[in-house]
C-alpha cells in the first residue's frame, strides 16, 4: 500500500511539473499581439484515469500556439513515466464545412524512448464535429516495441456549452483485452475551462473512467 501510494505520489509530482513548466512558459498568451504579431494561445489538460483493475494514474498535456506553429508536451501519453515534445503546423480552412489538421513530430524520453511522428485533426459541419490523434512511434535503444496510438471522437452539441458522443482509443497505458477500446462521454464548457468525463468499455470487466480538465489562455 505504501509503496503504490509512493508510486501515485510520484505520477501526480511529476504530472505538476510538467503543467507547471507549461503555464511558465505561457505566463504572456494571454497578452494581447503586437499589431503584424503572430497570435499566441495556450492550453493545459490534465486527466485522471480512474481504473478497476490496475493502477490510477494521470496524463498531462501542454500546447503553445504561436500563429500556426504548434508546440506541445505531453507526460503519461505515449508510455506511463514517459514524455514527450512534438512540433507541428496547423492547417485550417473551410466554412459550412470547417476542418483542421496539425501534422507533428517529436521525441518521448523517460521509460520509453523513441521518435514519434503524428496528427491531430477535426472536422465541423454545424453541431456535429469528428476529432482524431493518431501517431506512431519508433522505439529505439533496442526496445523494439514500436507502436501505433489512436484516440477518436464523435460529437453532438445540442446546446454550446455541452458537447457529447462516442470515443474510441487505441493506447498502451491502458491494459486491457480490446485492441480498439470504445465509449461514450460528456464535456461542459464554463468560460475557458472544459470538463470531461468519458467512460470506455462500459460493458466489459475491464471498464474505466477518465476525468479530465482543460483551460485555455
Amino acid at each position: 500500500m505504501i509503496a503504490r501510494q509512493g508510486r501515485l505520489a510520484a505520477a501526480a509530482g511529476a504530472t505538476l511539473a510538467v503543467l507547471s513548466y507549461i503555464a511558465g512558459a505561457t505566463a504572456h498568451a494571454a497578452e494581447p499581439a503586437a499589431e503584424g504579431a503572430p497570435a499566441v494561445s495556450a492550453s493545459l489538460t490534465g486527466s485522471w484515469y480512474a481504473m478497476r483493475d490496475q493502477e490510477d494514474f494521470g496524463i498531462a498535456i501542454g500546447a503553445i500556439d504561436v500563429g500556426s506553429l504548434r508546440i506541445e508536451t505531453r507526460h503519461n501519453y505515449e508510455a506511463r513515466h514517459a514524455t514527450s515534445v512534438l512540433v507541428g503546423w496547423r492547417f485550417s480552412g473551410g466554412d459550412t464545412i470547417a476542418w483542421e489538421m496539425t501534422p507533428l513530430i517529436g521525441a518521448l524520453a523517460g521509460s520509453t524512448r523513441g521518435a514519434i511522428a503524428g496528427i491531430e485533426a477535426s472536422v465541423a459541419y454545424r453541431a456535429v464535429d469528428l476529432y482524431v490523434e493518431a501517431e506512431y512511434v519508433e522505439e529505439t535503444g533496442g526496445q523494439g516495441n514500436s507502436y501505433f496510438y489512436a484516440w477518436t471522437e464523435l460529437a453532438f452539441r445540442p446546446v454550446e456549452w455541452l458537447r457529447v458522443g462516442v470515443v474510441g482509443q487505441r493506447t498502451r497505458v491502458v491494459d486491457a483485452d480490446r485492441d480498439v477500446q470504445p465509449g461514450v462521454f460528456g464535456q461542459v464548457e464554463i468560460g475557458k475551462a472544459t470538463i470531461g468525463v468519458y467512460a470506455f468499455n462500459p460493458d466489459a470487466a475491464s471498464r474505466y473512467t477518465i476525468v479530465s480538465l482543460g483551460l485555455s489562455f
